[in-house]
């Protein structure tokens, strides 16, 4: 049964629990045994609802408009946040967000890749497609980052660089791949953490981290499935299968060493509790920033570097 399917049934059955609650309240009828059965009929459905999703189902969660943003994160998991605009060449885009906050009284750096909550906020954000001066913009506030001694934490959440005449005009493909270069070189401890969709270049750079993580459903590989699709057989309308092939799950990433850590969501995805999941992100944050933190710095670089050099030195 489809994910949706599954979801549509589990509200209905909720709501159905929710007036069996209501008539015993307000007519003292006894129905405790009732509903204990359906709670546990509800909890059962949610647990084969969301186990073992397609690659294709976590594609569908990770582009919901309902999953929260990187602003989601920020305002629940530091303090005192102060954003910062602009690039200071060209102008600000809105498509990221970044700024100085604390994470339990210690001052960090924020950089997350914003998309709306609604159509408007979205054209506003761009559909978190950056432009080059994002990318810009994020740079600088690393390099600041660095002069002050300060962690950079990265929210990851792009369909990809956007791909308009102008950013291509204004170096689009300079700007991510000098990003590239610098996070490598980056001498402060880096964290970056996929939320929802990481797609392309546009979210590699903001990756090259000591750390990358992913929220259990969210999705992290070089295009789209319906690009991928387009490009290998013609045929867009085979996304589902190219999910399948593309292998851009948490689990697959892991497995395969490009990533760190998933960081677990609710059943049913991350927009059905969003402070469950910005504490579980929290906590993650708590234990291994300062870990990061003890590291002396030549240690730091050289282990990001190893990091990275090994991709593809798996077995199969």
């Amino acid at each position: 049964m489809a994910v949706l399917e599954f979801e549509k049934n589990i509200e209905e059955l909720s709501k159905r629990i929710e007036e069996f609650k209501f008539f015993s309240r307000e007519h003292g009828v006894d129905l405790a045994s009732e509903i204990e059965r359906m709670e546990a009929k509800l909890q059962n459905m949610k647990s084969q609802a969301y186990s073992n999703l397609t690659p294709w189902e976590k594609v569908t969660l990770a582009k919901l408009i309902e999953r929260p943003t990187a602003l989601d994160y920020i305002e629940r998991i530091f303090t005192d946040f102060i954003e910062l605009h602009g690039d200071r060449n060209f102008r600000d885009d809105p498509s990221i967000v970044s700024g100085i906050g604390k994470l339990n009284g210690k001052a960090v750096t924020i950089i997350g890749q914003q998309k709306g909550r609604d159509t408007k906020e979205n054209l506003k954000r761009n559909f978190g497609m950056p432009n080059p001066e994002g990318y810009r913009k994020a740079l600088r506030l690393m390099k600041q980052a660095e002069k002050f001694g300060r962690p950079v934490i990265c929210f990851v959440d792009t369909p990809g660089a956007f791909p308009g005449i102008g950013a291509e005009e204004r170096g689009q493909g300079e700007a991510i791949a000098r990003n590239l270069m610098e996070m490598a070189n980056l001498k402060v401890p880096t964290v970056s953490i996929v939320i929802g969709e990481g797609g392309s270049g546009g979210a590699l750079a903001m990756a090259v981290s000591d750390e990358v993580w992913m929220l259990e459903n969210s999705i992290y590989s070089i295009l789209s499935p319906e690009g991928f699709a387009s490009i290998l057989w013609k045929d867009s309308s085979r996304a589902k299968e190219a999910a399948g092939v593309m292998k851009i799950t948490a689990e697959d990433l892991k497995a395969y060493g490009i990533i760190d850590r998933i960081i677990k969501e609710p059943a049913g995805g991350a927009h059905k509790n969003v402070d469950e999941t910005a504490e579980n992100i929290k906590k993650t944050l708590e234990e291994i920033i300062p870990k990061l933190c003890e590291n002396e710095i030549e240690e730091l670089l050289n282990k990001r570097y190893s990091k990275f050099r090994s991709f593809g030195e798996y077995e199969e």
